[in-house]
């Protein structure tokens, strides 16, 4: 009897692993048109003509992470800026540099990213950009200063995650700007409005192949970004990330029990626009309202996903936010 049942047991495992193959190599990435995503032409100009200048900072593997830092005053927070998916910490230059005031803000280009050449592809396993911003903030808080990490979109999932993960205390409060968190959450649209190609089937059969701790795979490409062609032409082409691993992928977003890392936030604010293409902004407060009672929600009337970054009213929103620590 014992015999059929591992009989059975071992056939019904080989079967899993051999539909969980074929799911990830069933879909493979696409040609995509650059069409019908984000609008990336106030990214493309925002900044200022000469950002703040790269600094290397070693993380526990030796990895010269790439920062930017911005002033800041006496007796102020630590404020850590976390890029969106595809991009880099260029994108809150002008912000960054309008909150040098409120707080020391210190902005990562994470790894696979950013403009510098020692820069890798990827992350080595699952978890190793909490690792970093740990890391990080180990690296440059001052004694007992109080810690803030905001990020937008993908940065804003990661600061979720963050909160979540087993660094989480290490967290004062948190800034999200329109956070993505999760494919299946009330706030994403659809195809998060053309700007990301998941590629499903291939990330259900690698969850299953890392439920038996088969990880030999998660270095195949599970989501793409439908970039631009001014911004891949342009002279800051090189700098954009097109793709991403499935380990850098679920990295960078809150876990599967996505509401778990949320109910985990410390005091938090969050903006998000009202005509934001990638999320609904109306669905953040019933969302995470329903776990948490920590949160204040902004919506910036008219204001796009990207967008939101320089809207003069986020800027004004962070910095009281951040006087009050």
């Amino acid at each position: 009897m014992l015999y059929k049942v591992l009989k059975y047991l071992a056939i019904a495992l080989v079967g899993t692993l051999i539909s969980a193959v074929a799911l990830v190599f069933s879909q493979r990435p696409e040609q995509l048109s650059g069409e019908g995503g984000l609008d990336f032409s106030q990214q493309l100009t925002a900044g200022r003509e000469n950002p703040a200048p790269l600094q290397s900072v070693p993380m526990r593997d030796g990895y010269p992470l790439q920062v930017r830092t911005y002033g800041g005053a006496d007796n102020v927070p630590l404020f850590v800026m976390v890029h969106g998916s595809g991009w880099h910490g260029l994108q809150f230059d002008s912000l960054a540099s309008g909150l040098a005031g409120a707080a020391d803000v210190i902005v990562p280009d994470l790894r696979g990213h950013g403009t510098a050449p020692a820069r890798r592809g990827d992350v080595d396993y699952i978890g190793q950009l909490e690792d970093d911003l740990a890391d990080l903030i180990k690296a440059v808080a001052k004694p007992g200063q109080k810690i803030i990490m905001g990020g937008h979109s993908s940065g804003g999932g990661l600061v979720v995650r963050f909160a979540g993960g087993e660094h989480g205390d290490l967290l004062d409060g948190a800034v999200l700007l329109a956070p993505f968190l999760k494919h299946n959450a009330p706030t994403t649209r659809e195809n998060s409005g053309g700007w990301a190609h998941v590629l499903t089937r291939r990330i259900i059969g690698l969850s299953i192949l890392n439920t038996f701790g088969i990880t030999a795979l998660n270095h195949l490409p599970v989501v793409q970004f439908n970039m631009p062609r001014a911004v891949l032409d342009g002279p800051s082409g090189d700098t954009a990330t097109t793709a991403y691993s499935y380990r850098l992928n679920t990295s960078y977003a809150p876990r599967a029990k996505y509401l778990d890392d949320v109910a985990a936030l410390p005091p938090f604010v969050l903006l998000a626009g009202s005509a934001d293409e990638a999320f609904d902004a109306s669905q953040y407060a019933p969302t995470m309202g329903a776990v948490t009672n920590k949160g204040r929600y902004d919506m910036i009337l008219g204001e796009t996903h990207l967008g939101l970054v320089d809207d003069p009213r986020t800027q004004a929103i962070i910095e009281g936010f951040l006087n009050e620590f």
